[in-house]
């Protein structure tokens, strides 16, 4: 089977429906599926629940799908670098599920797992914990988290094969590995695609098993979240 796509829009057809669910890989701005996320926003797909990290910059990343009013809900841990998300959900534009990121982490592999809930202590006592279950081990309180889904993930790697095995660099570790597994579909674009056998196995993240469809990315911007400098002597 040949996974192998010419284009972020060619990867993506087929694939996309109204009211579906998305993980995207990445944090901040480091290791998103840029191309993908622009291909999401030109193919009018709407009304998306989005699992990822942060929802980009008002002008980058996930924050295009923001402009465009194609999410409906995030699913994230942080959202301060948006302001046009912050406007949004103050205003009652856009649902928001608040999850502490170790958390958010944790339900992403969890549901890439098989695992349908787990208890963590992260959040008891707290608005996190409204509603939720809580049980006690070891004379400790915990809250039960269930395992996260989607209809697709979308990830970015540095390096990738015909059959789709993925290799990370960095930051990109953070949250793709574990999304890569918690899609029904997997669609991987690469900064470098090599040919099967082109790859160490003993350095692969992300088998191929579970990435369906991989692209060579064109361009990556690669821009920087917020940009810190000192001053000149």
């Amino acid at each position: 089977m040949n996974k192998v796509y010419p284009s972020a829009t060619a990867a993506l057809d087929g694939l996309l429906f109204d009211g579906m669910t998305i993980m995207a890989g990445g944090f901040g701005l480091c290791g998103i599926p840029e191309n993908l996320i622009v291909a999401l926003r030109d193919s009018g797909v709407k009304d998306l629940t989005v699992i990822s990290n942060n929802c980009g910059v008002d002008d980058f990343g996930l924050g295009l799908l923001l402009q465009t009013r194609q999410i409906r809900k995030m699913v994230s841990s942080y959202v301060g670098e948006n302001a046009e998300f912050e406007r949004q959900y103050l205003s009652g534009e856009l649902e928001l599920e608040f999850n502490p990121q170790g958390t958010l982490a944790e339900r992403c592999r969890a549901g890439g797992a098989g695992i349908a809930a787990f208890f963590t202590k992260t959040g008891v006592g707290t608005l996190v914990a409204e509603g939720k279950e809580t049980r006690d081990f070891g004379g400790e309180t915990y809250v039960m988290e269930t395992g996260l889904v989607a209809d697709l993930s979308i990830v970015k790697a540095w390096k990738g094969d015909a059959s789709g095995n993925l290799v990370y660099r960095k930051t990109a570790m953070n949250f793709n590995p574990a999304m890569a597994t918690a899609g029904k579909v997997c669609v991987a674009e690469v900064e470098e695609l090599v040919e099967v056998g082109g790859l160490d196995p003993n350095f692969v993240h992300t088998p191929s098993l579970y990435v369906n469809r991989i692209l060579r990315g064109p361009v990556y911007e690669k821009r920087i979240e917020r940009r810190t400098t000192r001053p000149l002597p």
